[in-house]
């Protein structure tokens, strides 16, 4: 329930600056705004607080580093296990991370080198929320589970599980997911309507599997 226009009224009265000021919000507060009764009042006030507890990677993505997607803030949190060594980490060090050129580098170093970004990140660490990654693997200990070291690339939709069910189970099986297919792929899990990622696929004789398959392999 927390979409632009419901954004752009808490700030235009006066009631968030940034991301951590969420926090601080009471039902009250948001219920008196226009259009917004009791109940989507309270429901918006219950997913701030289930957002406490939500990974890493979900808070980068949320801080708004430029070049920091979803992917690149997966691949910062299986290398650094929470905000602090990668608040600290030179643009050489973030370099030698799989994925990350010179430009991301450079941008989360200056976006952490950025007084104001750092007090942020002290004042949602003082609200609460979770700043340790559960996809950290240390380097010294090889990803582990059927999908250990394995590129993964989903297309199509899946008969049960969501795209986002779907990149979890992966990566907690050791996999990566990537958005193209390419000759570093490894592996195609497929649905319904797969379209030109599939067809690339098989012409570079990459394996496909279905979601039925998928879950077999997730089970063993």
């Amino acid at each position: 329930g927390g979409g632009e226009v419901r954004v752009g009224q808490l700030v235009a009265a006066g009631l968030v600056r940034d991301p951590a000021d969420l926090y601080h919000l009471v039902a009250a507060q948001v219920a008196a705004l226009e259009r917004m009764g009791e109940k989507s009042a309270a429901n918006f006030i219950a997913g701030i607080e289930a957002s406490r507890t939500r990974d890493l990677w979900r808070v980068l993505f949320g801080l708004g580093i430029l070049h920091v997607g979803s992917g690149v803030a997966k691949v910062l949190a299986r290398h650094f296990p929470d905000i602090d060594p990668l608040a600290r980490a030179t643009r050489e060090e973030l370099e030698t991370v799989e994925d990350i050129g010179e430009v991301i580098a450079a941008s989360v170093v200056d976006w952490f080198a950025t007084p104001a970004n750092r007090e942020l990140v002290e004042r949602l660490r003082a609200a609460g929320i979770n700043l340790r990654s559960s996809l950290y693997q240390p380097r010294s200990e090889p990803p582990r589970g059927p999908f250990a070291g394995l590129s993964v690339v989903l297309t199509g939709t899946l008969p049960s599980l969501t795209r986002e069910e779907a990149t979890a189970r992966i990566e907690s099986l050791g996999g990566r997911v990537t958005s193209g297919v390419s000759r570093k792929t490894h592996l195609v899990l497929a649905g319904e309507d797969a379209g030109s990622k599939l067809d690339k696929a098989r012409a570079l004789g990459i394996e496909v599997i279905d979601e039925a398959e998928f879950l077999r392999r997730a089970a063993g």
